[in-house]
């Protein structure tokens, strides 16, 4: 069923003539396979695999080793059809188009029964002219080629030489030749998810019908006159005239709240037509400015552009306009030979505080909307405010950006290029091309994104040469990444929007590698641009492993997912660490071995002899683990910010990898799927506050540095207790005289030889006693508490297993933990199973006896159900 109709812009007074009418063809369609033997019917969007699975005629595409035995259906052939009534009569319009937001991906288009087009790009729009062809009743076809074929045979073709990686590591059960279709890299598989080359219509497809002209698409962009102290809004305006003579008229840009109220004379001519305006805004009128979460308000404005043109033809548009600027900033630093790294938005320097988004599922009609914004909720939450939006998998839907600015997320946007080399033909670099320009005009108005970067770790693929290319092919490989990033990509960036900067690649050196020709040498100093740092053998407790770098996009350490996740998708014989199944869904080389070996460095492995409790212990140790390895990494970033040490620091920014999880696996993501909290999120809120102290260990020394994301500066007081394993009583505590913390800078509050530490407080040895830290303001500010191990916690003595009791009651919407601890309990995890929700803190070290915890469901539920579901372990437990 079609029941779309819809009227493209609000007309005023009964002589306005209609923009034209909008017939959307998203709901129920029939989808077969090329030979008929399968016929169901499917939704659109949507896609194959969601269509057999809602059919009853696959199991959950997630369940256990279903990404193997579906492997058949993106080998297949798939064709999409439907037969409509136009609501409208088609004889009153000059001009009908068909108009496709998404297609999944390589398509050949039948509209009444002959073929309009082709597509092969899933980052594209599409458009066609069926004006001659239209009729009351019309059948529109899509007969679809698997993506996995088409890759294939786009790399065959590609005979002059060959354009690596040709397959994905073993371990990931994945499809070969990615690199040659415009389409989710993920999708034919990643290390932290499956091989699901899907098929479908993956986003709105629509009639539109007009007379005279026609409104394509409308694009803004603010931007500040830094001379005349003004701001100015630019606007853009593609349209169709399908006049036969030139069309007059006159735009009216209105912002009620600003009291803004401009017209502008415009002529269309023939054909497609761009209008450009300039609303300048006087520098009386206050313009409240939007602001990354934390550090302001998000305060946006609603705008109509209204078109009255001859013939009585009216067209408006309504949007939100919000006013930033953005600038990176690379520039000499006093004390290192490299350049500075860091964003200003509205001129005030940002510390970057997030994580890498991934595509939400493997398959996108089932990213709803409560689903997104549980996961950006969640980001903003953990006091996150960027994500990077991570260049293997897809530009996100709209909505994604709308609540992006609206919860006050920067958007480091990356375009969909990963990890591989990719043709330069020049049919390959039109398509890139086509793409880049649509995304850029859809995008390009959201004030959260802040860079847009031309591809993930492919200027280290070659830079460092990865896939092994012989020295004297090297040169053609080359020419290809600058022909497609720097001499296309970079090109309609730079044309299309001039309020935020581009880099060629991430990481990358910005400014040196554009003066080395687009690729720099070394992509991973630390002296310019971002890094990526993975380093799973070294011991993470060991901040020196860590590169001092400007900004850090990404780095992180796995974990596995919650049991209640796991058991969703797995059956008894799967509940263990060494099972087949366990193996299947570790996707990176040797991952499992790695997780236990970084964990085996401070911690003793469980020991309970219950196969389930030690499957779930382990599941627990990988949580704990990722946690404080990412804590102790994160920390040393957030504190490095205002020195510089052998020329490196000044570290601007710090996002790990990754945020959310595709599927139920193993993976760096501190959100399961399905948006349960993994320890490492919990983490994350406290070591992301805004203020914050940082304790580690140099050369015997005992360090705190005091951390300040916050707008004033603030008298600050530490306060440092240390306790014995034993006792929940602290044996000594000292409060350090009241120092001042400038506004976003990090500052040295405490500095003690360890040894003289412990000898203030008596009995007291690094393996008997841990240190517990907090800051608290002269304005009732206070910090998370900090700790710091003195010890790795297998040696630790005194530690028992402590009794935890729990009382459970309702506040409200929310449910109140009332805890009770017979002992000092390190990384106590609380767990109601698969009842959704968070809490306000867990994975915490308890130091006092009682503690109160808040439940937040994200559906209803009630105490008897959580009491039921409730359970709670600390590190002791596992033995």
């Amino acid at each position: 069923m079609h029941l779309h109709l819809l009227t493209l812009v609000a007309l005023c007074g009964a002589c306005c003539v209609a923009a034209g009418p909008s017939y959307s063809l998203r709901g129920s369609w029939r989808v077969s396979n090329r030979n008929g033997s399968l016929k169901l019917p499917g939704t659109v969007p949507g896609c194959v695999h969601s269509a057999l699975y809602q059919r009853g005629l696959i199991q959950d595409p997630y369940y256990r080793y279903n990404d193997l035995h579906y492997r058949w259906i993106s080998l297949d052939n798939w064709i999409y059809s439907t037969d409509f009534k136009i609501p409208f009569n088609v004889s009153e319009w000059q001009k009908v188009k068909l108009i496709f937001e998404g297609v999944d991906t390589v398509a050949e288009i039948l509209f009444n029964n002959v073929i309009i087009g082709k597509t092969n790009n899933m980052f594209s729009g599409y458009s066609f002219d069926i004006t001659g062809m239209v009729r009351d009743t019309n059948s529109l076809k899509l007969r679809f080629q698997s993506a996995v074929q088409y890759a294939e045979l786009q790399s065959r073709a590609h005979t002059r030489y060959s354009v690596p990686p040709n397959c994905p590591p073993k371990e990931q059960n994945g499809e070969c030749h990615v690199n040659f279709i415009r389409k989710e890299q993920c999708s034919f598989s990643w290390d932290w998810g499956p091989s699901f080359p899907s098929q479908g219509i993956w986003r709105d497809v629509r009639l539109e019908a007009y007379n005279i002209s026609h409104l394509n698409h409308l694009t803004f962009s603010t931007m500040y006159d830094n001379a005349s102290l003004e701001w100015n809004i630019e606007i853009e305006a593609s349209f169709d005239v399908v006049s036969s003579k030139p069309v007059g008229g006159q735009v009216t840009v209105a912002i009620p709240k600003l009291k803004i109220r401009q017209q502008y004379n415009i002529k269309l001519q023939q054909r497609q037509r761009v209008v450009k305006l300039l609303v300048k805004i006087s520098k009386e009128v206050a313009v409240e400015t939007w602001w990354p979460r934390g550090h302001g308000n998000q305060t946006g404005y609603s705008m109509t552009v209204l078109f009255e043109l001859d013939g009585s033809l009216n067209i408006k548009k309504s949007a939100m306009v919000y006013f930033r600027t953005v600038q990176l900033i690379e520039e000499p630093i006093e004390g290192s030979s490299g350049r500075s790294f860091y964003f200003k938005i509205n001129g005030l320097p940002i510390f970057l505080k997030g994580s890498n988004w991934i595509p939400a599922d493997s398959f996108q009609d089932k990213v709803t909307s409560e689903r997104l914004h549980r996961l950006l909720q969640s980001a903003v939450d953990a006091n996150m405010n960027t994500l990077r939006v991570w260049g293997g998998g897809i530009y996100e839907q709209d909505e994604f950006y709308e609540l992006c600015d609206e919860l006050g997320i920067m958007v480091w946007q990356d375009f969909m290029f990963a990890c591989a080399l990719y043709p330069a033909e020049k049919s390959f670099v039109e398509s890139v091309r086509a793409e880049v320009a649509y995304q850029i005009r859809r995008l390009k108005s959201h004030p959260s994104i802040i860079i847009w970067s031309g591809n993930n770790e492919n200027e280290v693929a070659l830079s460092i040469n990865w896939f092994h290319i012989k020295h004297r092919d090297l040169k053609t490989y080359i020419n290809d990444y600058v022909t497609l990033y720097v001499k296309n990509i970079r090109e309609i960036v730079l044309s299309e929007d001039k309020t935020r900067p581009f880099i060629v690649s991430s990481p990358t050196n910005g400014v040196k590698t554009m003066e080395e020709g687009g690729i720099s040498k070394d992509p991973y100093s630390s002296l310019y641009g971002d890094v990526h740092f993975y380093d799973y053998a070294s011991d993470c407790w060991d901040w020196q492993v860590f590169p001092k770098a400007r900004l850090v996009s990404e780095y992180g350490y796995q974990s596995w997912p919650s049991f209640s996740t796991l058991e969703k998708v797995s059956s008894k014989e799967d509940w263990s660490y060494t099972s087949h199944f366990s193996l299947h869904r570790q996707h990176h080389v040797n991952g499992n071995n790695e997780m236990l070996e970084q964990a085996q460095l401070h911690f003793r492995l469980p020991q309970r002899t219950d196969p389930l409790l030690k499957f779930k212990d382990t599941l627990y140790l990988t949580q704990v683990m990722q946690a404080q390895c990412v804590k102790t990494e994160t920390e040393f970033y957030m504190r490095s910010r205002s020195e510089i040490v052998d020329g490196k620091g000044h570290t601007m920014g710090a996002l790990y990898w990754q945020l959310n999880d595709i599927w139920q696996a193993p993976s760096w993501a501190s959100l399961e799927y399905g948006g349960k909290w993994k320890m490492l999120h919990y983490f994350a809120r406290r070591f992301f506050a805004p203020l914050l102290p940082v304790g580690f260990e140099d050369k015997g020394v005992f360090y705190v540095y005091g951390v300040s994301d916050l707008h004033r500066d603030y008298n600050t007081q530490l306060t440092v207790r240390l306790y014995n394993w034993r006792s929940l009583e602290p044996l000594c505590s000292l409060v350090t005289s009241s120092t001042v913390i400038k506004a976003g800078q990090a500052v040295v509050l405490y500095e003690k030889p360890v040894l003289e530490l412990l000898g203030r407080c008596g009995d007291c040895t690094r393996e008997t006693c841990v240190i517990s830290f907090h800051l608290s303001t002269d304005s009732d500010l206070f910090s998370p508490t900090n700790y710091h191990f003195l010890s790795s916690l297998k040696d630790a003595k005194g530690l028992a297993r402590a009794n935890i009791t729990v009382n459970i009651s309702q506040k409200g919407d929310l449910f109140v933990f009332d805890l009770k601890t017979s002992a000092i309990a390190p990384f106590v995890w609380l767990d109601v199973g698969s009842i959704p929700g968070r809490f306000s803190d867990n994975g915490f070290l308890m130091i006092e006896k009682m503690r109160s915890v808040l439940f937040y469901p994200w559906k209803l539920t009630s105490k008897s159900e959580l009491q039921q579901a409730f359970s709670v372990t600390s590190l002791a437990d596992i033995y």
